[in-house]
């Protein structure tokens, strides 16, 4: 409850279906009793493929086999998760981005035995309620938007470790720079406009054989416990004295204001 009372102010700005209302959401302890109620389960349990494997089995086994079943996992592949299902045709990856309630995408993944069905659901639901789902096509530990932030992550340890810039700065450079055009276009689209006239095509003749010595420059870093400590104190400058909680509001008010300009004609998708 606390956390729908925090969170509501953002959902009306971002607009409310009519008569929505936070009295009228349901609370339930036991998470069968709860899945019995609605037209999609959203299981959210924490990341612990066990825990996953045996609530996944009883949602399962109590509910009609039409029912989609969707995990938040963000990390777990859907193959790994169904092992103790009757019906593993109806489960998928339905992986949000933090903050949920405010970031649009969802990256939908079905495993080996999930049905075309439950996917294309599942993308029609998402979609329906306001979010931007993407189809992940294959399985893969992470899906795809952790694992490009992974990715980013490893430099920026690197980038630290190496005394290269500090932690303050290694966020402004992503903050005040690429950070600012990815929210308006991704970075295929990004590099096919640095391409000129001539696209990604001459952007990849252009600087094909410059990008391939760049990522064999890029580190691979151990997180000592100096390099840690180091990450810690920087974080800890960078942020002023800011309590997590303040950080995170100031997040969410920007990414408010930044959805509301992505929603312009100028700029929507």
């Amino acid at each position: 409850r606390g956390f729908v009372a925090e969170a509501w102010p953002a959902l009306t700005r971002l607009g409310l279906a009519a008569g929505a209302d936070p009295a009228r959401l349901s609370f339930e302890r036991d998470a069968v009793a709860a899945a019995h109620r609605g037209d999609i389960v959203q299981e959210s349990a924490p990341e612990r493929i066990e825990l996953k494997q045996a609530l996944l089995g009883r949602i399962d086994a109590a509910l009609p086999p039409e029912r989609v079943i969707a995990s938040s996992t963000s990390g777990f592949t859907v193959s790994a998760m169904q092992t103790r299902m009757r019906h593993p045709e109806r489960l998928v990856v339905g992986h949000p981005f933090n903050p949920p309630h405010i970031i649009p995408l969802v990256e939908v993944v079905g495993g080996g035995r999930t049905s075309e069905a439950a996917v294309d659901w599942a993308m029609a639901f998402y979609a329906a309620v306001g979010k931007h789902p993407i189809h992940i096509r294959k399985e893969i530990p992470g899906h795809v938007a952790n694992r490009l932030q992974m990715a980013l992550w490893r430099e920026v340890v690197h980038l630290v470790g190496e005394g290269v810039v500090s932690v303050a700065d290694v966020d402004a450079a992503i903050a005040l720079g690429p950070g600012l055009r990815w929210a308006i276009m991704g970075p295929a689209l990004t590099f096919h406009l640095a391409g000129g006239t001539g696209g990604m095509a001459h952007f990849l003749d252009h600087f094909g054989a410059f990008t391939e010595t760049r990522w064999a420059e890029l580190g691979s870093p151990k997180l000592t416990p100096a390099l840690a400590q180091a990450l810690i104190e920087g974080v800890a400058a960078e942020a002023g004295g800011r309590s997590i909680a303040e950080l995170a509001a100031a997040r969410d008010t920007s990414l408010l204001d930044i959805l509301a300009v992505l929603a312009k004609p100028a700029v929507a998708r």
